[in-house]
């Protein structure tokens, strides 16, 4: 999952985008409301941490243009911001949930795992397409009912990017994107490279590659 992250505050942005990459996030940090809607106007993701009291443009701002522009991104508010109009705003103006600051990043990482969750249509924590399962909390990955085997951080953003979407093909630079963010070099031959471990871990059926178009899991029973 790439996760995009705005937030002013240095050490508060420096300690999320850290724990975001240590948990297998490929992630962006950008510290203006307006940086924000031109990074999602140009780059896709697949979550928005959003503070709201930012220069450029304030944050409620930058969730009404989101909106406004019918994109459906997963959006948690992250604030110091604790009156219940600025909850109710952030609320009612379509985000996700509203976490205030200070906050543990395990917590923050259990509620952006929930909103995934909501917008999966999933109530269990794994991800599965009948064939293997995720868990995200763990980043532990089994097949066929067999054992649970511990995955790197990049097999796991691998193997969640295909389970978010099974049956649907993605491309070298689909999975490249959520496994690399900006500033970060792509090694050569790495989505091969983490294909073949998985393959290894899980059997050589868990991931299907498409010639000439990229690789999918099947959508299962």
């Amino acid at each position: 999952m790439r996760i995009l992250v705005v937030e002013d505050d240095v050490m508060i942005g420096e300690a999320v985008y850290a724990a975001l990459k240590d948990a297998s996030y490929a992630a962006d940090w950008v510290k203006n409301g307006q940086v924000a809607l031109t990074a999602l106007g140009c780059q896709h993701y697949d979550m928005v941490l959003l503070d709201l009291g930012l220069p450029g443009k304030d944050g409620l701002d930058v969730l009404a243009s989101i909106r406004a522009q019918d994109n459906p991104v997963p959006l948690l508010i992250i604030t110091a911001r604790d009156g219940l109009d600025d909850r109710l705003r952030g609320l009612d103006g379509g985000a996700d949930d509203y976490v205030l600051k200070p906050f543990e990043m395990v917590e923050l990482l259990a509620r952006m795992r929930a909103v995934q969750r909501r917008h999966g249509g999933n109530a269990t924590s794994l991800m599965s397409n009948g064939i293997v399962s995720l868990d995200p909390a763990t980043r532990e990955a089994a097949a066929h009912q067999g054992p649970a085997i511990q995955l790197s951080n990049r097999e796991f953003a691998l193997l969640q990017a295909l389970l978010t979407r099974p049956g649907a093909i993605l491309s070298r630079s689909a999975l490249e994107d959520r496994i690399y963010g900006w500033g970060e070099e792509v090694e050569s031959n790495a989505v091969e490279f983490l294909i073949h471990a998985l393959r290894r871990k899980l059997g050589g059926d868990t991931i299907k590659n498409v010639r000439g178009a990229g690789w999918m899991v099947s959508k299962g029973a």
